[in-house]
């Protein structure tokens, strides 16, 4: 079988993951509780969940097993499992970082530089559309295809000339045969990229954040500072108008969980770019615009959840913009007037725009507010977590 035969095989073989369809419930903001799962005595999967957060949903297809996550834990960082063998997964998502990797756009193995801001993969098994921008990748099984084997930009660096040579390192590995044993319960051409790609899949659903003080006031452990206060109001209030796009137990508003049964997919054109006025954003980063050919799509991308958002800088879908208070002035400002270079426009003007997006008026005293509460949804012991690092260069880590 040749290696694209085998990169085809596998793709196949991850069909079948239902389209994910749900009611979007409207939770209370925010959880509380200890962001934490466990390992039930039979050996099964027992979600232990924050307050308020809702029970993941799991595809049928690839249930969830401690042995299965341990095993994506292992692959997410495993570097072989790159063309080059130089880059994994969690190279351009570092947990300390909410599992993103600091840069303007992303960095691929052969230094390729992606079009978007890597995006965080806390609570990721709670968004319905897996990038900025895709509304066909539902389902995380599906998303990892596109850094493992995508070619434009490369990332990984898998292709049809080295898809066998980069298995074989993982086969080579002593360690693994027996987890892949573990993980699936059978022996027979256990190792292979479908089960590569469903046991990183895995560990990804684990990532839950929702421990952060944020939490912790709303389950009474902690108080939050009355600045804090002052800006949890703003946010949630009429003026600063932040929940329209960011509510819910994960501040964001697509989600999916186990209950969902009629799913509502929103993307938004928030005023970034107009250039020349035409309404063109940068050649790549046209948004849904690139996937429906509809005009009124230009511009539009998915609202990112702001869980940890104080880590997750660079910001916006091209990381145009670099710290939250240059972002609450952006919003502040109804949009981007960008005056001069390839890109100049005024975004504040863009035909697509939100109807969401206006003139905000805040004072200095209103943007500290803000952003000392945006500053609360940092969930510190998620960036630290033992049980979600790097297995190579950590001791090993049992989950709470």
């Amino acid at each position: 079988m040749s290696g694209a035969q085998r990169t085809k095989k596998a793709l196949r073989g991850l069909g079948g993951t239902a389209l994910l369809c749900g009611v979007l419930s409207l939770l209370a903001c925010g959880g509380g509780g200890v962001s934490v799962n466990e390992t039930s005595n039979s050996g099964a999967w027992r979600w232990v969940l924050p307050a308020n957060f809702p029970t993941p949903r799991v595809p049928e297809s690839n249930p969830l097993s401690p042995a299965k996550v341990e095993l994506g834990r292992y692959l997410f960082y495993d570097r072989r499992l790159s063309g080059n063998g130089l880059q994994a997964c969690a190279s351009c998502h570092h947990q300390d970082k909410a599992f993103t990797d600091g840069l303007t756009r992303s960095i691929g193995s052969t230094g390729e530089m992606h079009p978007r801001n890597a995006q965080s993969l806390a609570n990721a098994v709670y968004h319905p559309t897996l990038t900025w921008v895709n509304p066909s990748l539902l389902s995380l099984e599906a998303q990892l295809q596109v850094p493992l084997f995508g070619d434009n930009p490369v990332e990984m660096g898998v292709n049809e000339g080295n898809v066998d040579s980069v298995l074989d390192r993982i086969r080579s590995d002593t360690r693994y045969p027996a987890m892949f044993v573990q993980a699936f319960g059978d022996e027979v051409e256990s190792i292979s990229w479908g089960r590569i790609t469903q046991a990183i899949a895995s560990f990804q659903r684990t990532l839950i954040s929702g421990n952060s003080r944020f939490d912790q006031a709303l389950s009474g452990k902690t108080v939050l500072s009355a600045a804090e206060q002052r800006g949890q109001t703003l946010f949630f209030g009429e003026k600063a108008e932040c929940f329209h796009c960011h509510s819910g137990h994960n501040f964001n508003d697509q989600v999916v969980h186990a209950s969902t049964r009629v799913l509502d997919l929103p993307f938004h054109n928030t005023g970034l770019y107009n250039i020349g006025g035409t309404g063109n954003f940068p050649e790549g980063n046209q948004g849904l615009f690139e996937f429906t050919a509809k005009p009124e799509d230009r511009g539009r991308f998915r609202a990112p959840s702001l869980r940890n958002v104080e880590v997750t800088a660079p910001y916006m879908h091209d990381g145009s913009i670099g710290t939250l208070e240059e972002v609450l002035d952006f919003y502040a400002a109804g949009g981007r007037l960008i005056t001069t270079g390839p890109n100049a426009g005024d975004g504040r003007v863009h035909p697509n725009k939100s109807d969401l997006i206006s003139l905000i008026n805040l004072n200095v005293q209103e943007r500290a507010d803000l952003v000392a509460f945006l500053k609360t949804l940092t969930d510190h012991e998620f960036l630290t977590n033992p049980a979600l690092s790097d297995p190579f260069s950590n001791p090993p880590a049992t989950r709470p």
